[in-house]
């Protein structure tokens, strides 16, 4: 299958990381569904890139919200029949940076779980039907370095200080246990399962102190969303560069 037949979705994309994500890979020739919970912006977001020549529409999807997901996966099945890439994008960061990871509001670590973690799940669980039926379903989880639990446990390490945002890099730890969980499912299928670092991003969440432009990273999900057959399973890397879970 070439790139120019692919359709892929990718979730939180009315800006920053994943509007990149789309932005590249729509480039790529695919045709590229742009996710986000409100209709007007993700909209707005899509024709922008459409002025631009590139093949993208939009689509209402609140990953918090389970009728919303299922709307979603319903009208992609209709229009589709099927999902080649997911990049589940989408994700929050609430934490109060100011507590100790025992003090932190129980309400942020629902709140933050609520999205980052359930909400990437049943995403998953929503489209896997329709990646099945690809020839190649790629299916690209968004986590962090923060939420590598062995660079947490070292103190070598460049985050082992980081201990706050908590509930963030737990929900990071659970996307990447999580992705295994699932590539191991899918490993005899024609479907890869894998987890990636973006970097320390320039955006609303990385801050404008960030070394990495949104351009870069974006990268390592394109990267993973287009592996061929013989590319990873079950893996979490930024550029092509293991990490250590």
């Amino acid at each position: 299958m070439t790139t120019a037949n692919k359709i892929a979705l990718v979730t939180g994309a009315t800006r920053g990381i994943g509007l990149e994500t789309v932005r590249q890979l729509a480039q790529q020739k695919v045709h590229v569904i742009l996710a986000g919970r409100d209709r007007s912006k993700a909209e707005a977001a899509a024709e922008k890139l459409r002025k631009d020549g590139l093949d993208v529409e939009s689509i209402t999807l609140d990953v918090a919200d389970n009728a919303s997901i299922a709307a979603a996966a319903a009208q992609v099945e209709a229009k589709y029949g099927r999902l080649d890439i997911l990049v589940n994008n989408a994700g929050i960061m609430v934490d109060d940076m100011n507590k100790a990871p025992s003090q932190q509001p129980l309400s942020n670590w629902r709140k933050t779980f609520d999205t980052n973690v359930f909400g990437l799940i049943a995403t998953t669980q929503a489209f896997l039907p329709l990646l099945k039926k690809s020839a190649a379903g790629r299916i690209v989880n968004v986590s962090s370095l923060l939420g590598s639990i062995t660079h947490h446990a070292d103190p070598s390490s460049p985050i082992y200080d980081y201990k706050a945002p908590v509930s963030y890099n737990v929900s990071k730890s659970t996307v990447n246990a999580w992705t295994v969980q699932l590539a191991h499912e899918l490993r005899d299928t024609s479907v890869k399962v894998n987890t990636i670092h973006p970097g320390h991003v320039k955006t609303d969440m990385g801050g404008d102190s960030a070394p990495m432009e949104i351009v870069d990273g974006a990268r390592s999900s394109v990267a993973l969303a287009l592996t061929g057959s013989n590319g990873p399973n079950g893996s979490f890397s930024h550029l092509g560069q293991t990490l250590p879970w």
